[in-house]
C-alpha cells in the first residue's frame, strides 16, 4: 500500500506532455490470473486484489493533448480513446501499474506518436460520442479500421455522488494506477513511465450498453460471465512523464503487446 500511496506524488523533472482525461467508464472483468500473466513480458507480475485478477475496459475522452510549453491544437488536441488493460507491479522494484492490451483512438497522429515514442499498442479506429445534455447519457462506439466488422458500443450515466477512492478497497485498487509500462521488441526492453494527476473523484455508474469484444480483438477468449465492478469519472487533468528503461526481459510466447 505504501508504494500505491507513493505514486501519486509529483514525479521530479519536467512532464512531457499534458492531457485531460473526461467521462471514464471503467469496467472489469475478473479473469484467471494464468491467463493474464502468460500475456505478460518478462519482469511484470500480475497483481491482484484479495488474489482476484483483473481486465478492464475503459472507453473516455482525451482533450488538450499537446506537449509541454505547446498549446492544444483544434483538430488534433482533442479524440476519443477506448483501451483494454490490466494490473501488474514491476517484480525488482514493486512498483504497481498499467499493461495496456491495446488502446484506440481516433486521431492517426495521436495513434503514430504513441506507438513510435512511447511503445504503446496504439490501433486507429473510427469513433463517436455524444452526451445529452438533459439526461446526461453518454453514448460511445469505435470500430477498429483493421476489424471492420466489429463495433462496440457503450451507453453510460453518472449516479450518485463522487468521492476518491479509500485505500485499500477495490475502487482505489483499479483506479489509482501512477505507472504504466511498455515494451519494445526490436530492443527487449520493458520501460515504465508515470502520470501525475489528482486522486479520481470516482462515483456509481448505470451502464445501459456494452461490449466485451475488445477481449477477443486483443487475443483473449470472451469473458465466462458479465463485468464485476463498475464505476465513472468525470474528469482528471493529468501531466505526463518521460519513459525509462528498469529491465531486459525475455518477450513470454503468449505477449499480447507490441
Amino acid at each position: 500500500m505504501e508504494k500505491r500511496l507513493e505514486a501519486r506524488s509529483r514525479p521530479a523533472g519536467s512532464p512531457v506532455m499534458h492531457q485531460t482525461w473526461r467521462h471514464l467508464l471503467f469496467l472489469h472483468w475478473e479473469i484467471e490470473k494464468a491467463l493474464i500473466q502468460a500475456s505478460l513480458p518478462a519482469g511484470l507480475e500480475v497483481d491482484t486484489h484479495e488474489d482476484k485478477a483483473y481486465i478492464g475496459i475503459v472507453p473516455f475522452f482525451m482533450e488538450g493533448v499537446r506537449p509541454r510549453c505547446c498549446p492544444a491544437v483544434p483538430g488534433i488536441s482533442n479524440f476519443l480513446e477506448i483501451n483494454l488493460r490490466t494490473y501488474v507491479y514491476h517484480k525488482e522494484t514493486g512498483l504497481p501499474g498499467v499493461w495496456f492490451y491495446s488502446l484506440d483512438a481516433n486521431q492517426k497522429l495521436a495513434v503514430k506518436v504513441a506507438r513510435s515514442f512511447f511503445r504503446l499498442p496504439y490501433h486507429f479506429a473510427e469513433m463517436k460520442a455524444r452526451i445529452d445534455d438533459s439526461s446526461g447519457k453518454i453514448e460511445y462506439a469505435s470500430r477498429r479500421t483493421n476489424s471492420p466488422d466489429v463495433q462496440l458500443r457503450y451507453a453510460y450515466i453518472q449516479k450518485g455522488d463522487s468521492a476518491m477512492a479509500e485505500p485499500g478497497s477495490l475502487e482505489f485498487f483499479l483506479v489509482e494506477r501512477y505507472w504504466l509500462f511498455s515494451y519494445n521488441d526490436k530492443t527487449d526492453t520493458l520501460k515504465c513511465g508515470q502520470v501525475h494527476h489528482p486522486p479520481y473523484q470516482i462515483s456509481d455508474v448505470k451502464v445501459e450498453e456494452h461490449d466485451d469484444r475488445l477481449f477477443q480483438l486483443n487475443g483473449f477468449p470472451a469473458p465466462n460471465s458479465g463485468y464485476t465492478h463498475q464505476c465513472y469519472s468525470s474528469e482528471a487533468i493529468v501531466s505526463i512523464y518521460p519513459l525509462a528503461t528498469i529491465a531486459q526481459p525475455k518477450l513470454s510466447q503468449a505477449h499480447h503487446g507490441l
